[in-house]
């Protein structure tokens, strides 16, 4: 089996991976494992089996521009 070998880490990320390691009841080893895969997969997965939601929001520009019917049907003759 291949083997990956990660030079210079912060020690508070392989602190921070023990403690999510042993949460998770896993071998620092496994829950890097564990991450890679995850991360592989989501990677790997096509665009339209997305597990992120698309948040569409409603952006006010400026003021409201208000036309008078007057305005609007001024050329009827178009």
């Amino acid at each position: 089996m291949p083997a990956i070998h990660v030079r210079d880490l912060d020690g508070a990320v392989v602190d921070a991976l023990k403690a999510r390691a042993a949460r998770n009841r896993r071998s620092l080893q496994g829950e890097i494992r564990t991450i890679l895969e995850q991360a592989a997969e989501a990677s790997s997965a096509s665009p339209g089996k997305s597990k992120r939601r698309l948040r569409l929001r409603t952006v006010r520009v400026g003021a409201p521009v208000r036309y008078s019917r007057d305005v609007v049907y001024e050329d009827e003759n178009r």
